[in-house]
């Protein structure tokens, strides 16, 4: 009987999700649940819902609750991470701040102000998490659906010996959007994805061995399936790939969409994630009131029904049995992208069997891939050296650095919008107690300011010469 540890099971749909996945699979029905969270009320929902299942259809399954993180954790054979640090306030915060400042979020869970302050409030406890699972369950395999994705598991790279794989669910969805635009059985589509998380690629994708790319590209030309996904498509016209993110997660992974009044009246004008201002905050603060106010599993069927496009029962299955099962996973990059770092985190196909997790060695990203790659990476990597380490000084490179952020502020204005964020959120920033940032008042210039005698540069000592030179000529 697998123990499957379900840390931050307060999260009460995509926890609910998960276990019926889980009860829907022949190998997994039968596990010992155990659901741990900070509060009690939403975790005593979940288990009562999970005993109904189990009861209404028969199974020898068993559930425990526990605010304990360590009673959960003690000889688990998986641990199933789905915790968001702050909930919904923390998340108003990373949305409204910045708004305020002038930059403007549709999702804000994984790159921009939002993504950052999200990876330095959750890349602490995700390490503690995993120094838990080293004392533990140190052979439990560590699924992480915690965004953002790719910072927090750029962080659990660093745990040596963790078994861990980060989960999306961007390739299943596009794949999708793909199979309606070419007209072919989602099931029937062959591809190889990879790049980082909420901006991986399609770098191939076929059918019965003929490049479905022609076809999807002319379909993506047509104003009835351009407005669909209009920065993903115009991303793909200009880098030549379709990307496994919805245009309203992608718009706040490059400069150019939502950079301006007339770049998202253009490219972000469709509702919820087609690229609606704060779509995403709008969504989670409704979910929130309602479960505050109703208990929404009491209302759910106990009956099993079809598995999700979740990934996480897939691989359990093929870890406990060996059916061999091909997903898209996060992991540390040990030379999977070539031409991305060594220690950043990379999304790749993996492999998962009886053995464990095998991911696929991609080789080299075409170079403009890399490249877009790349402008998030490095913000990334900032942010991860942030939250380890709580310096400031980080933290504002990191948000300078980063592509929205740098598309609608100065340097001054970044340092600002950081200054307040984390005076904003210090009660879920304890590594950053008694730090502060350096002072970076502006310059004043009042008219009449002379310029202070300096070496004459170089260059233009030469383009001096010149115009000496010419003027004894024409004379």
């Amino acid at each position: 009987m697998p123990k499957i540890a379900m840390i931050g099971a307060g999260s009460i749909v995509f926890c609910k999700t998960l276990f019926l996945d889980m009860v829907a699979t022949p190998a997994l029905r039968n596990s010992e649940f155990r659901f741990m969270s900070r509060t009690l009320p939403k975790l005593e929902r979940m288990k009562m819902f999970a005993d109904r299942v189990i009861k209404d259809n028969g199974l020898s399954a068993t559930t425990m609750v526990t605010l304990d993180r360590r009673e959960a954790l003690k000889d688990a054979d998986y641990v199933i991470a789905m915790l968001q640090v702050g909930g919904v306030d923390a998340f108003q915060l990373d949305y409204e701040i910045p708004m305020k400042h002038g930059v403007d979020q549709c999702i804000g869970d994984t790159l921009g102000p939002g993504g950052l302050f999200r990876a330095l409030r959750t890349i602490p406890v995700m390490m503690d998490l995993a120094r838990d699972m080293q004392e533990l369950c140190p052979n439990a395999h560590l699924l992480n659906y915690v965004n953002p994705m790719a910072p927090v598991c750029w962080a659990l790279g660093k745990v040596p010996g963790l078994n861990y794989v980060g989960l999306c669910h961007g390739v299943q969805t596009t794949l999708d959007l793909i199979s309606g635009y070419v007209g072919v059985p989602k099931a029937e589509i062959d591809y190889l994805a990879a790049g980082i998380n909420h901006m991986g690629w399609f770098l191939k994708m076929e059918h019965r061995g003929k490049d479905l790319y022609p076809l999807f590209k002319e379909k993506c030309e047509l104003p009835e399936y351009y407005i669909n996904e209009k920065v993903r498509i115009e991303v793909m016209r200009h880098f030549g790939y379709f990307m496994t993110e919805s245009t309203g997660h992608l718009s706040e992974y490059v400069p150019w969409f939502r950079s301006s009044k007339d770049a998202l009246e253009r490219y972000c004008d469709e509702p919820a994630f087609g690229g609606e201002t704060g779509a995403y905050l709008k969504w989670c603060r409704l979910i929130a009131d309602k479960l505050e106010n109703t208990d929404m599993l009491a209302q759910e069927p106990s009956s099993i029904r079809p598995r999700s496009v979740e990934y996480c029962s897939y691989i359990l299955e093929a870890l406990e049995t060996g059916k061999i099962f091909k997903f898209q996973g996060n992991l540390r990059n040990d030379g999977y992208i070539s031409n991305l770092p060594d220690g950043c985190c990379a999304e790749v196909p993996v492999f998962a069997d009886r053995l464990g997790l095998h991911p696929v060695r991609v080789g080299a990203l075409p170079a403009q891939l890399a490249a877009l790659n790349q402008s998030n990476v490095t913000a990334q990597g900032l942010t991860v050296e942030a939250a380890l380490t709580g310096d400031p000084e980080l933290a504002v490179a990191a948000a300078a650095l980063d592509p929205l952020t740098s598309a609608c502020l100065t340097l001054k204005q970044a340092r600002d919008m950081v200054a307040e964020m984390l005076e904003a959120e210090k009660q879920w920033l304890p590594q950053f107690a008694g730090k502060q940032l350096r002072a970076a008042p502006d310059i004043e210039t009042p008219p009449g300011t002379g310029h202070a005698p300096v070496p004459l540069d170089p260059a233009l000592a030469v383009v001096h010469r010149f115009g000496e030179l010419a003027e004894k000529a024409s004379n």
